[in-house]
Protein backbone atom coordinates (compact mmCIF):
# COMPACT_ATOMS: atom_id res chain seq x y z
CA UNK A 1 0.00 0.00 0.00
CA UNK A 2 2.93 2.10 0.77
CA UNK A 3 4.03 1.50 -2.42
CA UNK A 4 0.81 2.84 -4.14
CA UNK A 5 0.93 5.89 -2.43
CA UNK A 6 4.10 6.31 -3.43
CA UNK A 7 3.95 5.82 -6.79
CA UNK A 8 -0.11 7.83 -6.93
CA UNK A 9 2.39 11.44 -5.02
CA UNK A 10 4.79 10.69 -7.62
CA UNK A 11 2.43 10.79 -10.66
CA UNK A 12 0.75 13.59 -9.35
CA UNK A 13 3.95 15.79 -8.65
CA UNK A 14 5.13 14.88 -12.24
CA UNK A 15 1.84 16.67 -13.27
CA UNK A 16 2.01 19.59 -11.41
CA UNK A 17 5.91 20.34 -12.64
CA UNK A 18 4.56 19.92 -16.47
CA UNK A 19 1.90 22.65 -15.51
CA UNK A 20 -1.49 20.70 -14.92
CA UNK A 21 -3.63 19.51 -12.36
CA UNK A 22 -4.74 15.49 -13.41
CA UNK A 23 -7.97 14.53 -13.77
CA UNK A 24 -8.80 11.41 -11.39
CA UNK A 25 -11.86 9.02 -13.09
CA UNK A 26 -14.53 7.05 -11.07
CA UNK A 27 -11.39 4.04 -11.05
CA UNK A 28 -9.36 6.38 -9.46
CA UNK A 29 -7.28 6.41 -12.88
CA UNK A 30 -4.81 9.25 -13.04
CA UNK A 31 -4.97 11.06 -16.33
CA UNK A 32 -3.03 14.24 -17.66
CA UNK A 33 -5.21 17.03 -18.51
CA UNK A 34 -6.53 17.00 -21.46
CA UNK A 35 -7.74 19.82 -24.12
CA UNK A 36 -11.11 19.72 -22.46
CA UNK A 37 -9.76 20.86 -19.32
CA UNK A 38 -7.08 23.73 -21.07
CA UNK A 39 -10.73 25.37 -22.54
CA UNK A 40 -13.03 24.46 -19.41
CA UNK A 41 -13.37 28.08 -18.62
CA UNK A 42 -14.23 29.29 -22.48
CA UNK A 43 -16.04 26.28 -24.37
CA UNK A 44 -16.59 22.56 -24.74
CA UNK A 45 -14.53 20.70 -27.01
CA UNK A 46 -16.07 17.52 -28.13
CA UNK A 47 -15.43 14.86 -30.81
CA UNK A 48 -17.47 12.77 -33.03
CA UNK A 49 -17.36 9.17 -32.53
CA UNK A 50 -17.94 6.44 -34.33
CA UNK A 51 -19.18 2.58 -33.56
CA UNK A 52 -15.38 1.63 -32.19
CA UNK A 53 -15.11 4.41 -30.22
CA UNK A 54 -18.98 3.51 -28.62
CA UNK A 55 -18.02 0.02 -28.07
CA UNK A 56 -14.52 1.06 -26.81
CA UNK A 57 -12.92 -1.48 -28.99
CA UNK A 58 -10.49 1.08 -30.26
CA UNK A 59 -8.95 1.31 -27.15
CA UNK A 60 -6.48 4.12 -27.98
CA UNK A 61 -9.28 6.87 -29.02
CA UNK A 62 -11.00 5.34 -26.36
CA UNK A 63 -8.54 6.74 -23.84
CA UNK A 64 -8.06 10.12 -25.76
CA UNK A 65 -11.48 10.69 -25.77
CA UNK A 66 -11.55 9.97 -22.19
CA UNK A 67 -8.65 12.20 -21.57
CA UNK A 68 -9.15 15.30 -24.16
CA UNK A 69 -12.83 15.60 -25.00
CA UNK A 70 -15.94 16.69 -22.46
CA UNK A 71 -18.36 16.40 -25.53
CA UNK A 72 -19.48 13.73 -27.99
CA UNK A 73 -21.28 13.48 -30.85
CA UNK A 74 -22.04 10.57 -32.69
CA UNK A 75 -20.91 10.14 -36.37
CA UNK A 76 -23.47 8.44 -38.23
CA UNK A 77 -25.37 6.05 -35.63
CA UNK A 78 -28.17 8.15 -35.00
CA UNK A 79 -28.56 9.08 -38.56
CA UNK A 80 -32.13 7.91 -39.93
CA UNK A 81 -31.21 4.67 -41.97
CA UNK A 82 -29.16 3.28 -38.50
CA UNK A 83 -31.73 4.42 -35.79
CA UNK A 84 -35.19 3.80 -37.47
CA UNK A 85 -35.09 1.24 -40.56
CA UNK A 86 -38.54 0.71 -40.80
CA UNK A 87 -41.60 2.59 -40.32
CA UNK A 88 -42.53 0.48 -37.27
CA UNK A 89 -39.01 -0.57 -35.95
CA UNK A 90 -36.30 1.19 -34.28
CA UNK A 91 -32.60 0.50 -33.44
CA UNK A 92 -31.69 1.88 -30.20
CA UNK A 93 -28.91 -0.37 -29.52
CA UNK A 94 -25.89 1.91 -30.72
CA UNK A 95 -27.89 4.99 -29.77
CA UNK A 96 -28.37 3.86 -25.66
CA UNK A 97 -24.62 2.52 -25.70
CA UNK A 98 -23.42 6.02 -27.15
CA UNK A 99 -25.49 7.96 -24.72
CA UNK A 100 -24.06 5.18 -21.39
CA UNK A 101 -20.25 5.57 -22.55
CA UNK A 102 -21.62 9.62 -22.16
CA UNK A 103 -23.22 9.62 -19.17
CA UNK A 104 -20.43 7.28 -17.23
CA UNK A 105 -18.29 10.30 -18.79
CA UNK A 106 -19.60 12.77 -17.61
CA UNK A 107 -19.61 14.24 -20.89
CA UNK A 108 -22.14 16.58 -23.03
CA UNK A 109 -24.12 14.56 -25.41
CA UNK A 110 -24.84 16.15 -28.59
CA UNK A 111 -27.68 13.88 -31.03
CA UNK A 112 -26.96 14.35 -34.66
CA UNK A 113 -29.12 14.74 -36.42
CA UNK A 114 -33.06 14.32 -36.01
CA UNK A 115 -33.66 15.86 -39.89
CA UNK A 116 -31.66 15.38 -43.03
CA UNK A 117 -32.12 14.75 -46.30
CA UNK A 118 -29.16 12.18 -46.72
CA UNK A 119 -29.00 8.63 -45.25
CA UNK A 120 -32.44 8.36 -45.09
CA UNK A 121 -33.87 4.47 -44.48
CA UNK A 122 -35.18 3.62 -48.17
CA UNK A 123 -38.77 3.15 -46.73
CA UNK A 124 -39.41 7.07 -46.28
CA UNK A 125 -38.64 7.76 -49.41
CA UNK A 126 -41.03 5.22 -50.90
CA UNK A 127 -44.13 7.22 -49.22
CA UNK A 128 -46.60 8.24 -51.70
CA UNK A 129 -49.19 9.91 -49.30
CA UNK A 130 -48.17 12.99 -47.53
CA UNK A 131 -50.29 12.79 -44.88
CA UNK A 132 -48.31 9.56 -44.07
CA UNK A 133 -45.21 11.05 -44.48
CA UNK A 134 -45.97 13.58 -41.81
CA UNK A 135 -47.33 11.27 -39.40
CA UNK A 136 -43.67 9.34 -40.21
CA UNK A 137 -42.10 12.51 -39.74
CA UNK A 138 -43.51 13.65 -36.45
CA UNK A 139 -43.02 10.04 -34.86
CA UNK A 140 -39.21 9.36 -35.84
CA UNK A 141 -38.93 13.02 -33.72
CA UNK A 142 -41.31 12.04 -30.79
CA UNK A 143 -39.95 8.60 -30.47
CA UNK A 144 -36.25 9.65 -30.56
CA UNK A 145 -36.07 12.77 -29.04
CA UNK A 146 -38.65 11.47 -25.83
CA UNK A 147 -36.66 8.15 -25.32
CA UNK A 148 -33.50 10.14 -24.45
CA UNK A 149 -35.33 13.41 -22.99
CA UNK A 150 -32.87 14.21 -19.75
CA UNK A 151 -29.78 11.93 -21.00
CA UNK A 152 -29.46 14.38 -24.27
CA UNK A 153 -28.01 17.69 -23.67
CA UNK A 154 -28.75 18.95 -27.21
CA UNK A 155 -30.27 18.11 -30.60
CA UNK A 156 -28.96 18.61 -34.26
CA UNK A 157 -32.88 19.28 -34.99
CA UNK A 158 -32.59 20.29 -38.68
CA UNK A 159 -29.28 19.59 -40.86
CA UNK A 160 -28.14 21.02 -43.99
CA UNK A 161 -31.71 22.81 -45.09
CA UNK A 162 -30.42 25.20 -47.40
CA UNK A 163 -28.26 25.64 -50.79
CA UNK A 164 -25.19 27.44 -51.56
CA UNK A 165 -26.90 30.71 -52.23
CA UNK A 166 -28.64 30.29 -49.18
CA UNK A 167 -32.22 28.96 -50.51
CA UNK A 168 -34.02 26.18 -49.22
CA UNK A 169 -33.00 22.98 -50.57
CA UNK A 170 -35.27 20.68 -52.34
CA UNK A 171 -35.21 18.00 -50.18
CA UNK A 172 -38.09 15.14 -49.65
CA UNK A 173 -39.04 17.43 -46.27
CA UNK A 174 -39.92 20.40 -48.37
CA UNK A 175 -41.06 18.67 -50.96
CA UNK A 176 -43.97 16.54 -48.85
CA UNK A 177 -44.34 18.75 -46.31
CA UNK A 178 -43.35 22.56 -47.54
CA UNK A 179 -41.49 25.09 -45.85
CA UNK A 180 -43.33 24.36 -42.80
CA UNK A 181 -41.35 21.21 -41.78
CA UNK A 182 -38.54 23.58 -40.67
CA UNK A 183 -40.61 24.83 -37.82
CA UNK A 184 -42.46 21.63 -37.21
CA UNK A 185 -39.08 19.54 -36.21
CA UNK A 186 -38.51 22.54 -33.59
CA UNK A 187 -41.82 22.01 -31.94
CA UNK A 188 -41.62 18.54 -31.80
CA UNK A 189 -38.67 18.02 -31.02
CA UNK A 190 -38.90 20.62 -27.71
CA UNK A 191 -42.31 18.99 -27.59
CA UNK A 192 -40.50 15.59 -26.77
CA UNK A 193 -37.80 16.73 -24.76
CA UNK A 194 -38.64 20.87 -23.33
CA UNK A 195 -35.37 20.52 -21.71
CA UNK A 196 -32.41 20.11 -24.58
CA UNK A 197 -30.98 22.71 -26.53
CA UNK A 198 -31.75 22.85 -30.29
CA UNK A 199 -29.30 23.38 -33.15
CA UNK A 200 -29.80 24.10 -36.98
CA UNK A 201 -26.34 22.89 -38.02
CA UNK A 202 -25.07 23.44 -41.73
CA UNK A 203 -22.06 23.82 -43.49
CA UNK A 204 -20.15 26.87 -45.37
CA UNK A 205 -22.17 29.22 -43.20
CA UNK A 206 -19.37 31.52 -42.91
CA UNK A 207 -20.05 32.10 -46.71
CA UNK A 208 -21.87 35.33 -47.55
CA UNK A 209 -25.03 34.19 -49.20
CA UNK A 210 -25.51 31.37 -47.00
CA UNK A 211 -24.89 32.83 -43.77
CA UNK A 212 -27.39 35.43 -45.07
CA UNK A 213 -29.76 32.27 -45.69
CA UNK A 214 -29.00 30.82 -42.39
CA UNK A 215 -29.77 34.22 -40.33
CA UNK A 216 -33.29 34.74 -42.00
CA UNK A 217 -34.21 30.66 -41.31
CA UNK A 218 -33.05 31.13 -37.91
CA UNK A 219 -35.54 34.98 -37.71
CA UNK A 220 -38.02 33.08 -39.22
CA UNK A 221 -38.39 29.96 -36.71
CA UNK A 222 -37.99 32.71 -33.97
CA UNK A 223 -41.02 34.21 -35.38
CA UNK A 224 -43.26 31.17 -35.25
CA UNK A 225 -42.47 30.71 -31.65
CA UNK A 226 -39.76 27.91 -31.99
CA UNK A 227 -37.18 26.94 -29.89
CA UNK A 228 -33.59 27.50 -31.23
CA UNK A 229 -30.86 27.63 -29.17
CA UNK A 230 -28.16 27.72 -31.39
CA UNK A 231 -26.42 27.61 -34.61
CA UNK A 232 -24.26 24.42 -35.71
CA UNK A 233 -21.31 25.84 -38.03
CA UNK A 234 -20.17 22.64 -39.60
CA UNK A 235 -16.40 24.16 -39.76
CA UNK A 236 -15.24 21.70 -42.46
CA UNK A 237 -12.49 24.04 -43.83
CA UNK A 238 -8.98 24.17 -45.38
CA UNK A 239 -5.28 25.55 -45.21
CA UNK A 240 -6.45 28.92 -46.72
CA UNK A 241 -10.20 29.20 -46.44
CA UNK A 242 -12.98 30.60 -44.97
CA UNK A 243 -10.47 33.93 -44.24
CA UNK A 244 -10.38 34.37 -40.33
CA UNK A 245 -12.37 37.68 -41.05
CA UNK A 246 -15.07 35.97 -42.70
CA UNK A 247 -15.56 33.50 -39.54
CA UNK A 248 -15.56 36.30 -37.15
CA UNK A 249 -18.19 38.17 -38.80
CA UNK A 250 -20.32 34.87 -38.80
CA UNK A 251 -20.07 34.74 -34.98
CA UNK A 252 -20.89 38.62 -34.88
CA UNK A 253 -23.84 38.27 -36.88
CA UNK A 254 -25.43 34.50 -35.36
CA UNK A 255 -24.55 35.92 -31.92
CA UNK A 256 -26.66 39.01 -32.47
CA UNK A 257 -30.17 36.40 -32.85
CA UNK A 258 -29.39 35.25 -29.35
CA UNK A 259 -28.62 32.34 -30.14
CA UNK A 260 -25.24 30.40 -29.07
CA UNK A 261 -22.69 29.91 -31.54
CA UNK A 262 -21.14 26.38 -32.20
CA UNK A 263 -18.42 25.01 -34.62
CA UNK A 264 -19.71 21.25 -34.89
CA UNK A 265 -17.82 19.10 -37.34
CA UNK A 266 -13.92 20.76 -37.24
CA UNK A 267 -11.25 19.60 -39.25
CA UNK A 268 -8.92 21.81 -41.86
CA UNK A 269 -7.73 19.76 -44.79
CA UNK A 270 -4.56 19.71 -46.33
CA UNK A 271 -5.43 17.89 -49.47
CA UNK A 272 -6.42 19.65 -53.60
CA UNK A 273 -10.22 19.36 -54.04
CA UNK A 274 -11.65 19.17 -57.55
CA UNK A 275 -13.16 22.70 -57.11
CA UNK A 276 -9.68 24.38 -56.16
CA UNK A 277 -8.60 23.76 -59.74
CA UNK A 278 -10.12 26.23 -62.35
CA UNK A 279 -12.37 23.98 -64.68
CA UNK A 280 -12.62 21.03 -63.01
CA UNK A 281 -15.55 19.33 -63.01
CA UNK A 282 -16.29 18.10 -59.54
CA UNK A 283 -17.61 14.93 -60.87
CA UNK A 284 -14.28 14.02 -62.76
CA UNK A 285 -13.08 10.57 -60.98
CA UNK A 286 -9.70 11.80 -59.58
CA UNK A 287 -8.68 8.69 -57.71
CA UNK A 288 -4.95 7.17 -58.15
CA UNK A 289 -3.81 10.80 -59.11
CA UNK A 290 -0.75 11.70 -57.52
CA UNK A 291 -1.26 15.72 -57.08
CA UNK A 292 -4.45 14.93 -55.59
CA UNK A 293 -2.95 12.70 -52.82
CA UNK A 294 0.22 14.33 -52.02
CA UNK A 295 0.78 12.99 -48.90
CA UNK A 296 0.52 8.93 -48.91
CA UNK A 297 2.84 7.96 -46.39
CA UNK A 298 2.78 11.37 -44.06
CA UNK A 299 2.86 14.75 -43.76
CA UNK A 300 6.00 16.77 -44.57
CA UNK A 301 6.91 19.71 -41.65
CA UNK A 302 6.39 22.29 -43.80
CA UNK A 303 2.48 21.51 -44.22
CA UNK A 304 2.35 20.24 -40.38
CA UNK A 305 3.56 23.84 -39.30
CA UNK A 306 0.77 25.85 -41.93
CA UNK A 307 -1.58 22.98 -40.28
CA UNK A 308 -0.72 24.23 -36.46
CA UNK A 309 -0.55 28.03 -37.54
CA UNK A 310 -3.84 27.42 -39.18
CA UNK A 311 -5.29 25.87 -36.23
CA UNK A 312 -3.56 28.61 -33.57
CA UNK A 313 -5.39 31.58 -36.20
CA UNK A 314 -8.96 30.00 -35.72
CA UNK A 315 -8.43 29.22 -31.87
CA UNK A 316 -7.07 32.28 -31.04
CA UNK A 317 -10.89 33.79 -32.71
CA UNK A 318 -12.54 31.45 -30.55
CA UNK A 319 -10.88 32.50 -27.48
CA UNK A 320 -11.51 36.49 -28.63
CA UNK A 321 -14.99 35.38 -29.04
CA UNK A 322 -15.51 32.85 -25.93
CA UNK A 323 -18.56 34.33 -24.61
CA UNK A 324 -20.66 33.75 -27.65
CA UNK A 325 -19.20 30.41 -28.42
CA UNK A 326 -20.33 27.27 -26.10
CA UNK A 327 -19.13 24.29 -28.22
CA UNK A 328 -16.16 23.26 -30.28
CA UNK A 329 -16.18 19.85 -32.06
CA UNK A 330 -14.21 18.11 -33.78
CA UNK A 331 -15.07 15.56 -35.95
CA UNK A 332 -13.07 12.70 -35.49
CA UNK A 333 -10.71 11.51 -32.70
CA UNK A 334 -7.54 11.28 -35.05
CA UNK A 335 -6.86 11.39 -38.62
CA UNK A 336 -6.99 7.75 -39.30
CA UNK A 337 -10.95 8.10 -38.85
CA UNK A 338 -11.22 11.58 -40.76
CA UNK A 339 -14.34 11.02 -43.02
CA UNK A 340 -12.06 13.49 -45.54
CA UNK A 341 -9.92 10.35 -45.85
CA UNK A 342 -12.46 9.41 -48.20
CA UNK A 343 -14.18 12.64 -49.87
CA UNK A 344 -14.17 13.92 -51.87
CA UNK A 345 -12.13 11.75 -53.73
CA UNK A 346 -11.50 7.60 -52.59
CA UNK A 347 -8.17 6.20 -51.34
CA UNK A 348 -6.42 9.77 -50.11
CA UNK A 349 -4.87 10.52 -47.17
CA UNK A 350 -5.85 13.20 -45.09
CA UNK A 351 -4.51 14.79 -41.72
CA UNK A 352 -7.22 17.25 -40.77
CA UNK A 353 -7.57 17.19 -37.02
CA UNK A 354 -5.25 17.17 -33.87
CA UNK A 355 -4.18 13.68 -33.15
CA UNK A 356 -2.50 11.98 -35.81
CA UNK A 357 -2.92 8.22 -37.01
CA UNK A 358 -0.60 6.39 -34.10
CA UNK A 359 -3.03 8.85 -31.79
CA UNK A 360 -0.41 11.02 -31.15
CA UNK A 361 -0.91 14.92 -30.52
CA UNK A 362 0.23 16.77 -33.58
CA UNK A 363 2.04 20.08 -33.52
CA UNK A 364 -1.68 21.48 -33.57
CA UNK A 365 -2.47 20.36 -30.33
CA UNK A 366 1.11 21.63 -28.66
CA UNK A 367 0.01 25.08 -30.13
CA UNK A 368 -3.56 24.98 -29.24
CA UNK A 369 -2.65 23.77 -25.26
CA UNK A 370 0.27 26.64 -25.00
CA UNK A 371 -2.67 29.02 -26.10
CA UNK A 372 -3.89 28.70 -22.89
CA UNK A 373 -0.59 28.44 -20.30
CA UNK A 374 -0.25 31.36 -18.30
CA UNK A 375 2.91 33.45 -19.78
Amino acid sequence: MKAQTTLLLMVLLSAWIAGCSPKVTESREVLPQGMDDFYAEDFHIGAAINRAQILQTDSMAAQLLKQEFNSITPENIMKWMYIHPGPDSFNFDMADRFINLGESQDKFIVGHTLVWHSQLAPWVESIIDDKIFEASFDTHIQEIAGRYAGKIDAWDVVNEALNEDGSLRKSIFLEKMGEDYLSRAFKQAAGADPNAELYYNDYNLCQEKKRAGAIALIKQLQEDGCKVDGVGIQAHWSLLGPSIEEIEESILEYSALGIKVMFTELDVTVLPNPWDLQGAEVSQNYEGSPFMNPYPEALPDSVQEALAKRYEDIFMLFLKHKDKISRVTFWGVHDGQSWLNGWPIKGRTNYPLIFDRNYQPKKAYEILRILKIPS
